[in-house]
């Protein structure tokens, strides 16, 4: 899945009693207290560090994964470790090492599984990335390893972001329906993709998708952070609270809703703002500032300052191409009035063949 929307941590308290409780840390319960034994039992934790932050949005699982790596010896990786550091480092935005370790297992595994999971986490880096060539290479590896519903939701969201969206919707949609006995998974992964192609073709069968997502896996906050903002832009300010009720801590999510909260309770969205600036600053100063998207956004819808939305926005459009990140980008840079950065946006999404009904309008 494309990566995940993550929180920042509170800011720091200076001023307290000996008594106080600062802060409360995630549970870590479900990685042993002592370091582990062997290879099997450290992948064993780093998958559940992994899910936990995926299905939190809470960063400081990925800092317990980390430190269990640099713990270990580089010359005692396994392929099945190899895989889940480069889950790691592409979570944390290091896109150069989570490919290393992807082209590596899948130049050296001979194991079907380590193979299969590591073409489809290196097909969903080069997505993200913009590579659809790249990509379109390890779709198609994966549709001969492991045909089914995963498989062609990879090709169909690679055809969809180089001018096949209508053609790779119906494609998907006819697959989903011709699978009824697919795994849950496999069926997530239809409906997920059915969804971001249906948005970018401007239909609202995106809705049912990603609820059909949701419906079954209630803590995947990539899909609920999309349906939360496809309503946002639909003005349907209600169901984006709905959404985003008790993921304040998620920075996309609690974005989202700050600006829902501007229609409907100003003051509401005065008191998310003060936090989401503190949070955002904090970020800053520590220098973990993980995903520059959602403070962009913050900066160009709540803080009203295009020329530093711009600033955040273009430097993570220059890492991370998905749709969401170019419509970002455009919008800042037309508040911004910066023309240059309107014609390469627009230039790269010519040579993609790449329209999105969420992107904004531009003059010819």
């Amino acid at each position: 899945m494309p990566a995940a929307t993550f929180a920042a941590p509170g800011p720091i308290q200076k001023d307290f009693a000996d008594a106080d409780i600062l802060t409360t840390l995630p549970d870590s319960s479900t990685g042993s207290a002592t370091a582990p034994a062997n290879a099997t039992e450290l992948a064993d934790q780093l998958q559940a560090f992994i899910s936990q932050a995926r299905g939190t949005g809470d960063p400081r699982f990925l800092g317990y994964a980390e430190r269990l790596l640099e713990d270990w010896p580089e010359a005692q990786l396994t392929d099945r470790l190899r895989v889940l550091r480069a889950t790691l480092s592409q979570s944390l935005h290091r896109f150069e090492a989570a490919r290393a370790d992807l082209e590596q297992v899948l130049a050296d595994t001979n194991q079907r599984q380590q193979r299969i999971q590591a073409r489809l986490t290196l097909a969903n880096l080069e997505l993200v990335q913009g590579h659809y060539q790249a990509a379109r290479r390890q779709c198609d590896a994966l549709t001969r390893d492991y045909p089914g519903l995963i498989a062609e939701s990879c090709l169909a969201q690679m055809q969809a972001r180089t001018g096949e969206g209508a053609e790779a919707y119906a494609r998907l949609q006819n697959r989903l329906a011709a699978a009824p006995g697919a795994d849950p998974t496999s069926r997530a992964w239809a409906q997920g993709t059915l969804g971001d192609i249906a948005a970018q073709l401007g239909r609202e069968a995106a809705t049912e998708h990603w609820q059909a997502v949701l419906r079954d896996a209630p803590t995947d906050l990539y899909t609920r952070a999309l349906l939360a903002d496809w309503h946002l832009e639909r003005g349907n300010y209600r169901a984006t609270l709905d959404l985003t009720a008790s993921y304040e801590q998620v920075d996309g999510l609690g974005v989202l809703r700050a600006i829902a909260l501007q229609q409907v309770a100003p003051e509401q969205a005065r008191h998310l703002t003060q936090a989401l600036r503190a949070r955002f600053e904090e970020a800053q100063w520590r220098g973990a500032l993980l995903h520059q998207r959602d403070f962009a956004r913050f900066l160009l819808d709540i803080e009203q300052r295009p020329e530093p939305a711009l600033e955040h926005a273009w430097a993570n459009w220059r890492e991370q191409r998905e749709p969401l990140d170019t419509r970002l980008v455009l919008r800042a840079a037309m508040a911004a009035q910066d023309q240059d950065v309107v014609q390469e946006v627009r230039q790269w999404l010519r040579q993609q063949g790449q329209t999105d009904s969420r992107y904004p309008e531009m003059p010819q």
